[in-house]
């Protein structure tokens, strides 16, 4: 099919900003589609209905669908497929019924601003998106540029990037980028006096760490007290050695099965920004804890499912790899959990009792995989030396589901549950 739907991208200023293939698009079009601050930058033609999106914005591809056939414009932000509607309606039209013309985009008018090069700048959209994930990022050095939901954005910027121990950190406000009305504003978060900004804006921060400051790594093991925990925490050693055998990959989902704190899940999307989480506990103060550490450590969107395995599994998109930290001797759990995952996805339950342990081996002469016993010692004050102090060794279990698998059958008599 002849390519029917013309995507354009279109910024503050206008038809002027357009070059002539995107403006004889819009001209052309019998049905033009766009955002009210959109449609107000194109002059109205006799003849061309304009619609704007609808609300809410789900609907508006079966409506611009609903046109399949006719000329039609759609009008979008700078670049449509950043971000913008060109992603969306790309994964739903075969390339061939649709052209995008871009313009820069406010990313890309906000480097050349700023002097910044856009592959060394990390890029964090807070429209419809927590804010937070700003945490992931944070380190001494680091360029950042947020797209911010609304003119509130700024200050609220400043004050988390101030309470994170990095109030030296210079914010940049670029209002209606591109446009005859755009303006910056400049200023350090910890002193960040500006009142609310124009609606549409974007901020760029260049982040300093105080002497305070903690940044933390995103590769796995992080320090055991950047959790708040009550002592059910996969401790780091363990949780460095658990998630090289879960070995996120991008785009992929995990279960972290009694999750505690949530410390499996959250390092395993820290450790790759695609990569997608599902904690499930059953303790109402542990998942509390999981809400605050997912915030306060850059992923805010770890999906937190309220209930006891097996039972709270069902439903659930089946995942990649899985977790079982806690409920490992309860029936069901672990044949649940294999059955569910993915063929080539990978399995990890850990151990601490004796009958967990027992539990890991009689699992693994139904399932296959590899058992490792880690012991981690400390040294620790003793008298005027110190000595060495061994925490309980802990057993992991490490499966590979295979493409072709028979499901996973409970033993005859499972061990009590530990």
């Amino acid at each position: 099919m002849t390519a029917w739907l013309t995507i354009v991208g279109i910024g503050e200023d206008g038809l002027a900003g357009l070059g002539d293939e995107a403006r004889r698009a819009v001209a052309e079009a019998q049905v033009l589609f766009g955002g009210e601050r959109h449609l107000a930058l194109v002059p109205e033609r006799a003849g061309q209905q304009r619609l704007s999106w609808p609300s809410p914005f789900s609907a508006a591809y079966e409506t611009l669908l609903a046109h399949r056939g006719r000329p039609v414009c759609a009008l979008a932000s700078g670049d449509p497929m950043l971000f913008g509607i060109g992603g969306s309606l790309a994964e739903r039209l075969p390339p061939d019924e649709m052209r995008i013309l871009s313009a820069p985009s406010s990313v890309s008018l906000a480097s050349a601003r700023m002097g910044w090069s856009l592959q060394d700048t990390r890029l964090v959209p807070a429209h419809g998106r927590p804010l937070e994930r700003v945490n992931l990022y944070l380190a001494h050095g680091v360029r950042i540029l947020v797209l911010s939901a609304d003119g509130q954005t700024p200050g609220q910027l400043a004050a988390l990037l101030a309470v994170r121990g990095f109030g030296d950190s210079r914010l940049t406000v670029f209002e209606r980028l591109g446009g005859p009305a755009e303006r910056r504003l400049d200023g350090l978060a910890a002193q960040w006096t500006h009142g609310p900004c124009a609606a549409l804006n974007l901020v760029a921060v260049e982040c300093r760490a105080s002497l305070d400051a903690q940044p933390l790594s995103r590769r796995c093991g992080l320090p055991d007290d950047a959790y708040a925990h009550d002592g059910q925490l996969t401790k780091r050693d363990i949780r460095a050695a658990t998630l090289a055998r879960l070995a996120p990959l991008p785009g992929e989902l995990l279960w972290d099965v009694g999750a505690g704190c949530g410390s499996i899940g959250i390092e395993w999307m820290r450790a790759e920004s695609r990569c997608r989480a599902i904690a499930i506990e059953s303790d109402a103060s542990r998942r509390t804890l999981i809400e605050r550490n997912r915030a306060a450590l850059g992923v805010p969107n770890l999906i937190l499912v309220a209930g006891r395995a097996p039972e709270a599994l069902a439903g659930l998109e089946p995942p990649d790899a899985i977790f079982i930290g806690g409920g490992l001797t309860v029936a069901g759990v672990a044949e649940g959990c294999w059955d569910a995952l993915k063929p080539g996805g990978r399995l990890v339950a850990n151990a601490v009792t004796v009958q967990s342990e027992s539990f890991l081996v009689g699992l693994r002469a139904r399932i296959g995989g590899e058992l490792t016993r880690i012991s981690v010692a400390q040294a620790a004050p003793l008298g005027r030396f110190d000595g060495w102090r061994t925490a309980m060794p802990v057993t992991l279990l490490t499966a590979v589901k295979p493409c072709q698998s028979t499901r996973a059958t409970e033993p005859e008599s499972s061990p009590a549950t530990s």
